[in-house]
Order: structure tokens, then sequence, then C-alpha cells
């Protein structure tokens, strides 16, 4: 797939608000600090587009950014909010949740986990309760390029077979870095299939 052009449209605390029109929607999300703004930026070649920061957990609403004019990647907040009080991460983890339950335009929901990390009990309770809930997600291993090709795959591996504990089978799994550009055709190539199919 060529990006022939990306923009910023909207942002909205409810998906209540997001845009109206069926078009589709393939949504990001990761724990704090994993990559997801550069991950968006690497997919559609604008180095700007979402806002990348050095202190984790910036993104705090729904963000679509409408590409090729035809479908939208959506930037939802992190989850696992250390940092912040009580009464904001329950606002934060009701408007995630709303989105993903609610949105009928989501096509997939890309989860993405930095691959230097072994896996987290919070992952893999997001995991679970997207299975419980029948949401079509991958799996985004981010910053390959912070690791030698056999840690990497290892780390990969390791991951995988924990979750091959519980799963039956694996959701799709994409391997990438934002820094090479590494899993980007990989990834733009399985929206183009998505994107072929009926918004229901």
């Amino acid at each position: 797939m060529i990006i022939n052009s990306a923009r910023f449209t909207i942002s909205n605390a409810t998906h209540t608000k997001c845009p109206g029109e069926m078009r589709h929607e393939y949504a990001f999300i990761g724990r704090s600090n994993v990559g997801k703004s550069s991950l968006i930026n690497m997919l559609t070649g604008r180095s700007k587009l979402a806002k990348t920061s050095s202190t984790p957990g910036k993104t705090l609403l729904i963000n679509h950014f409408l590409v090729n004019e035809e479908w939208y990647i959506v930037d939802l907040p992190g989850y696992g909010f250390a940092l912040r009080g009580k009464q904001q991460r329950e606002q934060l983890e009701k408007m995630i949740r709303g989105y993903i339950l609610g949105r009928e335009q989501m096509t997939n929901l890309f989860v993405l986990i930095d691959s230097r990390h072994e896996p987290m009990k919070i992952d893999l309770e997001f995991f679970d309760w997207l299975g419980e809930n029948g949401v079509p997600f991958a799996i985004v291993f981010t910053k390959l390029d912070k690791l030698g090709n056999d840690a990497g795959r290892r780390n990969v591996e390791k991951y995988c077979n924990r979750l091959l504990q519980t799963w039956e089978e694996l959701p799709p799994i994409f391997l990438t870095s934002s820094e090479t550009g590494r899993g980007r055709d990989e990834l733009l190539d399985y929206i183009e299939q998505l994107n072929k199919l009926p918004l229901e």
C-alpha cells in the first residue's frame, strides 16, 4: 500500500462523538511509552503526524488520522496509568472500553508490546479481556532495533509461548522498528487486506 496522504482530523473523549461516516478504523493501543506515536508516524511516513514525547502517557484522547482520504488510524490512550490518579485512570479506562466495544467502525485493534520486556500481567489480562469480548486484534512488537536479531527473536518466541499457555492460537503477529522501518510493509499490507472487507 502506498500512503499518499495522512492528516489529523479530530480528538474526542468518547467514542460517541467520533466521526460518523462508515470508514474502516485501525486503532493502536499499548502501555505507556511503548512507541505508539512513533509507529503511527513510521507507517504514514509523516514524522510529526502523531505527537511523540519522552514523557509516558501523553495521549489522553481518542485521536483520528485520515489516511489516503479512505480509512482511519486511531491513536488510543495507553493502558496501565500508574502515574495518574484513580479518577483519571477510571476515566481513561472507560474511554478505552467504550471505543473498543462500542465503535462498530473499528476493524482491528493493534496492541503494541515493547519487544525488550518480559510478558507483563497487565498485557496478558488485556489480551484475555479482548478474547472474552471477541475483539479482533493483532500484536505488534515494537523497538526491535534495540535488540540483536537473535535476542529479538527469542524474546518474541518467549512471549508467544507464554500466550499459548492460555490461547489455542495466536492472533496475527508483527515485528516492527520505527527507527528502521521494519514491519511497515507487512502492517500496511494487512490493513489493505482488511480494507477490502465490508463494514458490518
